[in-house]
């Protein structure tokens, strides 16, 4: 700790700046106009207080050593920091871009100042390294002669590849799309994680040796029991991907999708692939069901395409501006965060529920001025295409948190829908027919305290095991399910094992 009293000469906390809004919305670009090597850089991580314990570290599944890189990035010793990051985290390219950072909600300084910026030293240390040619191939010193397939690209799947890679193993990872990274490669929008640096993270895993198989998909291309057959181990990291659907009228009208079937073409057309479900924006009133981070990542893409007017629907209420008492530190507080996305326009609209998709062909669903202050360009007559949206206010009551309120029921425009209420489970339909595993109550690969499931050899990690969840818990089970099968296959491991199946976020639930 160079400076104990830093946190007492700096006390404000900088953020990186942002790219005018008109000017971002005309491309896919990164919307920060600077990157985190800047004068104020190492003043910023003077103010971590070397903490006796350091509770961001309980915030972090990987385990970051975070006061120890936050330190190094103070002196400036890139080398130092980039050796000590990544001995825990696999992408911080990756976390340091799209994770929310628990770790700085557990900051100690967070309790009465603006929290240590761990999240941009991460990416400053990593953007560093990139540049300083310090990211270079970690081949294995020798081979075990032992191979493993790895099923899904996301970064649970990659973390889990490269550990296992690296401790001397013969991987494959099978991915059924055209490029590898999972979400990472087409859910996420390339203004928030750019493609290339998923690009050279992959040119670096092929290097230490690990091949990858695109456009293949496990149970129809090559069967569950034939890759079983073929490989001494097998890991299942397919993640989340069965979206949660909304059961109400209306809902078989064209023009209503999920989200993560609308997300992926934006990136296709951006690197010249050609889309899959075609679906754009452009010229439309686009609604969007789901404040969530994939609620926000339409926002920005349906912006980016031109349409008239975004409106984000969200049942809760909108978050407290500060730490609520019942969300402690240092647990993970559910307070707003603008998002970049946020702020480039649509309107967002709390304590509302959907109660009808509306083709206009219905005289009480017609939209008229006292039902919508957004009229213009309502299209009225479109039958078999959803042309708007009924909703209702929703407040605490007798009934539950959601009570419909009486007599604010009304209809937006709304000729594009997009459903964004989260994931079930995992798609295990081929999987349980071919090579049948124990699912647990959720839907998902029930595991044991060694990421094993009921069919001998085979490994679930990620979502497919945990549920939805974070970038960083994904990488933290890909990296111990890349253990265990380590010592399932050798009698021992090396490798470390951050998290078990077992833990949980230190955030608490939405009530």
């Amino acid at each position: 700790m160079g400076d104990p009293r830093g946190f007492l000469k700096v006390r404000t906390r900088r953020e990186l700046a942002e790219r005018p809004v008109e000017e971002r919305i005309r491309d896919w670009f990164d919307v920060h106009a600077e990157d985190g090597l800047q004068p104020w850089t190492t003043e910023q991580a003077a103010r971590c207080m070397d903490c006796g314990t350091p509770f961001c570290m309980t915030g972090c599944p990987l385990g970051n050593i975070i006061p120890e890189f936050n330190d190094l990035v103070r002196q400036g010793k890139w080398e130092d920091a980039y050796h000590r990051l990544s001995m825990t985290n696999n992408f911080p390219e990756v976390t340091g871009r799209i994770c929310p950072a628990p770790c700085e909600q557990a900051c100690v300084l967070g309790i009465h100042q603006p929290p240590t910026m761990i999240k941009l030293d991460e990416l400053t240390i990593i953007d560093q390294a990139w540049d300083l040619d310090l990211v270079t191939p970690m081949a294995p010193e020798r081979l075990t002669d032992m191979t493993v397939a790895v099923v899904g690209s996301g970064p649970s799947g990659m973390a889990c590849a490269q550990q296992l890679t690296r401790a001397g193993h013969t991987v494959v990872v099978y991915e059924r799309s055209d490029a590898i990274g999972g979400l990472m490669r087409y859910g996420i929008p390339n203004f928030k994680l750019d493609k290339h640096l998923l690009d050279k993270r992959v040119e670096q895993m092929g290097a230490e040796g690990t091949r990858f198989v695109t456009g293949v998909e496990i149970g129809k291309d090559l069967g569950w029991e034939e890759l079983r057959d073929r490989y001494d181990a097998v890991v299942v990291a397919i993640g989340s991907t069965v979206p949660r659907d909304m059961s109400i009228p209306g809902r078989e009208l064209d023009g209503i999708h999920f989200a993560m079937d609308f997300l992926p073409d934006a990136t296709r057309r951006i690197y010249g692939v050609k889309p899959e479900k075609n679906i754009t924006a452009k010229d439309k009133h686009v609604v969007v069901i789901g404040g969530g981070d994939t609620g926000s990542d339409c926002l920005g893409t349906s912006l980016r395409q031109g349409a008239k007017d975004v409106t984000v629907l969200q049942i809760m209420s909108k978050e407290p501006d500060s730490r609520p008492d019942n969300q402690p530190w240092p647990t993970y507080a559910r307070t707003y965060q603008k998002t970049s996305s946020m702020e480039e326009g649509g309107t967002y609209v709390y304590d509302t529920d959907s109660l009808k998709f509306v083709d206009g062909d219905e005289d009480d669903d017609r939209v008229t001025v006292e039902d919508s202050a957004t009229t213009e360009g309502f299209i009225a007559d479109r039958d078999g295409h959803v042309t708007g949206l009924k909703i209702v206010n929703v407040a605490p009551g007798e009934n539950g948190p959601f009570t419909r309120q009486a007599g604010t029921e009304r209809v937006i425009p709304a000729d594009l829908v997009l459903i964004s209420v989260g994931f079930l489970h995992p798609d295990t339909s081929t999987l349980l027919d071919q090579l049948p595993v124990e699912l647990d109550g959720r839907g998902n690969i029930s595991r044991d305290t060694a990421f094993a499931t009921s069919q001998d050899g085979v490994f679930a990690c990620g979502d497919a095991g945990r549920g939805q969840s974070l970038v960083v818990w994904a990488i933290s089970e890909g990296r111990s399910c890349a253990a265990a099968v380590d010592r399932y296959l050798t009698g021992g491991t090396e490798l470390p094992s951050p998290i078990t199946t077992t833990q949980r976020p230190m955030m608490l639930p939405r009530r």
